[in-house]
C-alpha cells in the first residue's frame, strides 16, 4: 500500500498551480475591486465580473478557503489583507504581478520539460522568442513587467539599513528599470543625486516613475547598453535583481563593465537571491528554477557570486539578509 502521507505531499504538490491560476481569476475578474465596491454577494458579484454565477460561487469557495477573501456569497464576503494586495491601483498592489505569472510565466513554466533537457529558457520553446525580447517588442509587456517587479520589491528599504550612503555623492542604478530602488535610496537621502542606466525604450517609464516618487532634478537617466559601458564616477553602483538574468559569462562581462567606470573607493550592491548550500530554504530554489523558464537565467550560491564577482575584479565584502529570503550583496574592487 502506498504511504498515505507520501501520497497527500504528491497531490499538495501538483494541486499547487490551480491555487496560483484562481489567484490570476481573482485579478483577471478585478474581483477585489468589486468586493471593495460592494458587491458582496455571488449575484452580485458575478453581474459586475461579468461571469457565471454558479462558476464564481466555486471559485470564491476556494479563494476564501485561501484566505485570499473572508466571509461567503450568502451573508457577504468581505476583504482581507491579501485582497486588498489585488486590487488595481492600490499602494502596492501586486495585481500585475499575479497577471504576469498568470499568463505570460504561466505558458513559460508550460514547457518545463524542453527547458530542463536543452538548459534554455522555457519562455523561448513557448514564445519562439526570448523574455528580453518580447519586453521590448510589445508594447504592453514592458510597463506590465515593471510594476510586476515593483510590486515585488518590499525588501528595498532593507537595503537602507543595511548599507549606509552618508558619504555617497551620486548613485548608478545599473539596469535600474522603473527605478523604484533608486528612489528608495535618494527619499532617505536628500544629498544624493542618482543616475538611473537602461536600454533607451526604460527610460521613459524610468521618468515618469522617478518624477513623482523624488521629483524632477534629483535625478538623470542615460540609455545604453550594460555590456558596453555604464556610467562612470560613481560612489555608489546599484544592480537589483540583474545577474539573475543572465549566465556566468555574460554576468562577468557586465560586471567588468561596472568595474572599469567604478573609481576605487566605490562600492557595488548586489541585490539577489542566494542560494543556501544546504537547501535550507524554498524560495531561492524555486526562483532558481523559474529564472531557467523566464529567461534562461539563475540564481547562484555565495560561491558562486564569489567565482563571477572575482572574475571581474570584485572581492565580497559583506552579505545582508533583506526580507522574502533576499540577499544584499556588498562588492568592493578587489
Amino acid at each position: 500500500m502506498a504511504d498515505r502521507s507520501a501520497a497527500r505531499r504528491v497531490i499538495d504538490i501538483v494541486t499547487g498551480a490551480w491555487q496560483s491560476q484562481a489567484l490570476y481569476a481573482a485579478v483577471a475578474l478585478g474581483l477585489a475591486d468589486h468586493i471593495a465596491a460592494g458587491h458582496l454577494t455571488d449575484e452580485k458579484l458575478a453581474a459586475a465580473a461579468g461571469a457565471d454565477e454558479d462558476a464564481v460561487t466555486r471559485l470564491m469557495r476556494l479563494l476564501t478557503a485561501m484566505e485570499v477573501f473572508g466571509g461567503n456569497g450568502r451573508d457577504g464576503y468581505r476583504p482581507t489583507a491579501v485582497s486588498e494586495c489585488l486590487r488595481e491601483g492600490a499602494d502596492q498592489s501586486m495585481s500585475d504581478m499575479v497577471r504576469i505569472y498568470g499568463e505570460e510565466f504561466h505558458r513559460a513554466w508550460g514547457a518545463v520539460v524542453p527547458a530542463v533537457r536543452s538548459g534554455t529558457s522555457g519562455f523561448a520553446h513557448a514564445f519562439g522568442t526570448t523574455l528580453h525580447a518580447y519586453l521590448r517588442d510589445e508594447p504592453s509587456a514592458g510597463p506590465k513587467f515593471q510594476r510586476a517587479m515593483n510590486a515585488g520589491n518590499v525588501f528595498f528599504p532593507d537595503v537602507l539599513d543595511a548599507f549606509d550612503f552618508g558619504g555617497a555623492r551620486t548613485v548608478v542604478d545599473v539596469a535600474g528599470g522603473s527605478g523604484s530602488l533608486l528612489a528608495t535610496v535618494l527619499r532617505a537621502h536628500p544629498g544624493v543625486h542618482g543616475v538611473l542606466f537602461d536600454q533607451p525604450h526604460m527610460l521613459p517609464i524610468a521618468t515618469r516613475y522617478l518624477d513623482e516618487a523624488v521629483g524632477p532634478g534629483r535625478y538623470a537617466t542615460r540609455g545604453g547598453d550594460i555590456f558596453h559601458e555604464v556610467p562612470g564616477g560613481a560612489d555608489v553602483y546599484l544592480l537589483s535583481r540583474v545577474l539573475q538574468d543572465w549566465d556566468d559569462e555574460h554576468c562577468v562581462r557586465l560586471l567588468s563593465t561596472v568595474r572599469r567606470a567604478m573609481p576605487d573607493s566605490a562600492r557595488l550592491l548586489i541585490v539577489e537571491r542566494v542560494i543556501p548550500e544546504d537547501g535550507s530554504h524554498l524560495l531561492p530554489l524555486l526562483w532558481d528554477l523559474h529564472l531557467l523558464m523566464a529567461a534562461g537565467g539563475r540564481e547562484r550560491t555565495g560561491p558562486g557570486y564569489a567565482a563571477v564577482l572575482g572574475a571581474a575584479g570584485f572581492r565580497t565584502e559583506s552579505v545582508h539578509p533583506l526580507a522574502l529570503e533576499t540577499s544584499l550583496l556588498v562588492a568592493a574592487p578587489a
